[in-house]
């Protein structure tokens, strides 16, 4: 296996940054254009997770799978960011990634992202079930043509409580996430090792933004260096299992932290691993 195979694009519809709400924090500039597919390829990457965002795409998912077709591993979206609302409530698009991965092999599975709320709604701490999150793990895992995998995005604010260890014992593949000011870059170490400890047995992946969304500036090079070297090490460990780089809806904004993520792949790529 090379290093290239533990690397994976969190793929969104182009554009979906900067139409989003949240871009008035984010302040992205320029135009992206750049579709999921486009972003890896341009990136070196083989994987995608192709996650909906603002509602975008809708079912049925087979004209943007049929781009995404060359890719090694695809993992889509059963519950999209927070702004699509059709996946609240014990709603998803199960049904849909399932026929996904019936027609096309190279989807292994489905995840949940901005799944957790930060603060308790209603009694609520999850936009789905525990139950039903059970269901959707049950129904991945017999998939008749091959076992299928369940992933959520678990962010650093994440609660702390025992009612998110309990949805946390479900899933196959945990993603952290931070929102990458200077301050959380230096807290990595302790990060992981509260993850790790909260996940035991669990595989995990390293979600590495490529712009600092929390201040809505642009990453620095000695910043997204720091990431990259950081996570390359926790692969070499064993404490995650890859990379997941946010995003093809900055790759083609000029920013000097894609261009230097692109060439670092590229650099450590071919590596072999174990």
């Amino acid at each position: 296996m090379k290093m290239r195979d533990r690397f994976w694009l969190w793929g969104q519809n182009a554009g979906s940054h900067h139409a989003a709400a949240g871009n008035k924090v984010w302040k992205l500039p320029g135009v992206n254009r750049m579709e999921p597919a486009e972003g890896a390829d341009y990136m070196g990457i083989r994987n995608v997770c192709r996650v909906a965002m603002g509602g975008k795409p809708e079912p049925p998912f087979d004209i943007e799978s049929e781009k995404l077709k060359h890719m090694k591993k695809v993992v889509w979206s059963a519950v999209g960011d927070s702004g699509t609302v059709r996946n609240n409530d014990d709603h998803s698009d199960l049904d849909e990634v399932l026929r996904q991965a019936k027609k096309f092999p190279n989807v292994v599975g489905a995840i949940l992202d901005d799944f957790f709320f930060l603060h308790s709604i209603n009694g609520k701490i999850a936009r789905l079930s525990l139950g039903y999150v059970q269901m959707m793990r049950d129904t991945l895992h017999n998939f008749p043509d091959r076992p299928l995998e369940l992933w959520v995005v678990y962010y650093k604010r994440t609660p702390d409580i025992p009612e998110v260890d309990e949805y946390l014992k479900l899933f196959d593949v945990i993603t952290y996430w931070n929102m990458n000011s200077s301050a959380e870059i230096a807290e990595l170490d302790d990060d992981i090792d509260r993850v790790i400890q909260r996940t035991k047995g669990k595989r995990r992946m390293a979600g590495c933004y490529l712009w600092n969304y929390a201040q809505g500036k642009p990453l620095t090079i000695p910043e997204v260096q720091a990431l990259c070297e950081k996570y390359y090490e926790w692969i070499l460990k064993g404490y995650t299992e890859g990379i997941i780089f946010c995003s093809n809806t900055l790759a083609d904004l000029g920013l000097e932290a894609v261009e230097w993520a692109r060439n670092w792949i590229k650099e450590v790529g071919d590596q072999d691993i174990t």
